[in-house]
């Protein structure tokens, strides 16, 4: 509930771990670090290229569907191109949709004469390929368009001898022009990507779109660029090559969904906990690949699908709200399992000892019982706990090692102040079976649940760091529930008997001494054993 407040929403527990676990992020350009609104600009005809001809032919070679409520469905590229000048009449007698293997799109259009044309629209390297020499003010005006952080698509026309594509021969090939596209840059994206860097969580975009315009938002944000790989590169690589040469590179330009999922599996082989945003169906297999797959609330079905955690809005900042809300929420968990396998160790400890010398069940059944209930009921308020910033500043995975310490050495802590109880009650109040379970009652449920302000941070307690209201008003709740449940009608049907006021001088004294030492040895249980002296 509290991520989906953030407009995060949640596929699967497990998931809100690992949003604070994210060390790395690959994420597309579209929509993360633009605005994701594709405008069509405008076109630039090549030399000896009829005014407006460059423009006619790539609304042909489109394929966008009127949808039943008056919208537009196809390529965000073709809708944009259709909404500026709507596709002429044609008489289209072949199509090849657009793909990420050859990055364009083509159609055959036969003229009133009779003749046949192909018409091919998509990367200017791509187009470029099929074509015999293209004029370099083409070339340049391309590389001019894609430094100002615009989308570039060449259009070339091929004469044919017949109504399909495969007749076409490829040196009598033309490229006539450019089209040019614009999609903003988010004015909002610079301070998420400072903030996402603040929080130890390193951004490296994945796009099928050109190198130079996303090397140019990177610049344009003050992102480091390093290292840029473009597809054809990335699959002269094998595994090891493309592990070792993740880390340099800050721009996949050019890549297929296959390489996308393939650089998400191979950094993720390599230790570092990895996420991935995206919202088309091209994306699926690298959201599917990784530790956290992220998609967006307008994103394709498939996308939706293979995500373990959606966004309600594709903005970056949202996904730090997520980020920071994952490593609250973890370290909220990690103080109720540090609590509770501490405590259930010293209380197992102390029964286990107790049962050794005394002559009597040193608490009943149903007191021990009740005890975890209460207990356990002020724990529930932890979820609601502030967490200090360091906690959140960087990413934190389980530390078993650490849980253990921890259990091994506040746990007979614990066990050592109940021995001084029952010293206190045995050898100061002379108690008998019924007066020494109380005693052993109150003090138990007293030291292991105040003990969760100590615990709940690595400073200290109250002064430099304070619990939740809730929290705070739950532990005090509790323990004065557990102090005056002996003088209730309920004290004899549960065993108890009143305590009197010595006891309870006892009892603070205990307590506080209780917690100012486990403040000091949480610092050792927090350090691995190589280091302690």
């Amino acid at each position: 509930h509290r991520l989906a407040r953030r407009k995060v929403l949640v596929k699967r527990l497990v998931s809100i771990e690992d949003l604070g676990d994210i060390e790395t992020l690959f994420t597309d350009k579209t929509g993360t670090l633009t605005e994701g609104t594709v405008a069509f600009d405008h076109a630039l005809d090549g030399p000896g290229v009829a005014a407006g001809e460059t423009q006619r032919l790539g609304s042909i070679c489109t394929q966008v569907r009127n949808l039943a409520g008056g919208g537009l469905s196809g390529n965000a590229l073709d809708i944009a191109l259709v909404q500026a000048r709507p596709a002429p009449h044609a008489d289209v007698v072949d199509r090849r949709d657009f793909s990420h293997e050859t990055r364009t799109a083509a159609v055959v259009v036969r003229s009133a004469d009779g003749s046949f044309e192909r018409i091919e629209k998509g990367a200017l390297e791509a187009v470029r390929a099929d074509a015999g020499a293209v004029a370099e003010e083409v070339l340049a005006a391309a590389r001019k368009e894609m430094l100002r952080g615009n989308r570039v698509v060449a259009v070339s026309r091929t004469p044919v001898v017949g109504p399909t594509l495969a007749s076409a021969n490829a040196s009598a090939t033309e490229v006539v022009g450019l089209l040019v596209f614009r999609d903003p840059a988010k004015v909002s994206a610079g301070a998420s990507l400072k903030r996402l860097a603040e929080l130890g969580v390193d951004v490296r975009i994945v796009t099928g779109d050109a190198p130079e315009v996303t090397e140019q938002l990177c610049t344009q944000f003050g992102m480091a660029i390093g290292d840029t790989l473009t597809g054809a590169q990335v699959s002269a690589l094998d595994d090891k090559g493309l592990a070792q040469a993740i880390p340099h590179t800050r721009v996949f330009a050019r890549v297929s969904p296959e390489q996308k999922a393939r650089i998400v599996r191979v950094h993720r082989e390599s230790g570092r906990d990895t996420a991935f945003l995206g919202d088309g169906v091209n994306d699926a297999l690298a959201i599917h690949a990784a530790d956290v797959g992220i998609s967006v609330d307008s994103a394709t079905d498939v996308a939706k699908d293979a995500a373990d955690v959606i966004l309600l809005e594709k903005d970056l900042a949202v996904l730090a709200d997520g980020v920071i809300e994952g490593r609250r929420i973890f370290a909220n968990t990690t103080k109720y399992v540090l609590m509770g396998t501490s405590s259930n160790f010293g209380n197992m400890f102390s029964a286990a000892a107790a049962s050794a010398f005394l002559t009597f069940l040193p608490m009943l059944p149903s007191q021990i019982l009740l005890n975890n209930l209460l207990y356990d009921a002020s724990q529930l308020a932890i979820p609601t706990d502030s967490v200090d910033e360091e906690q959140l500043a960087r990413p934190a995975q389980w530390d078993i090692a650490h849980i253990r310490r921890y259990m091994l050495m506040i746990g007979p802590l614990s066990s050592l102040f109940d021995f001084l109880t029952f010293a206190v009650m045995l050898q100061v109040f002379h108690a008998g079976p019924a007066l020494f379970r109380t005693g052993w009652f109150v003090e138990s449920l007293a030291t292991q649940t105040l003990v969760v302000f100590v615990i709940r941070t690595s400073r200290t307690p109250f002064w430099r760091s304070r619990p939740s209201r809730q929290l705070a008003l739950a532990v005090v709740l509790v323990v004065l529930v557990g102090a005056l449940l002996p003088v209730t009608p309920f004290a004899r049907d549960l065993g108890f008997v009143p305590l009197g006021s010595g006891y309870f001088l006892a009892l603070v004294g205990m307590v506080l001494a209780y917690g100012i030492i486990v403040d000091r040895a949480k610092h050792w249980a927090t350090k691995p054993l190589a280091a302690l002296p």
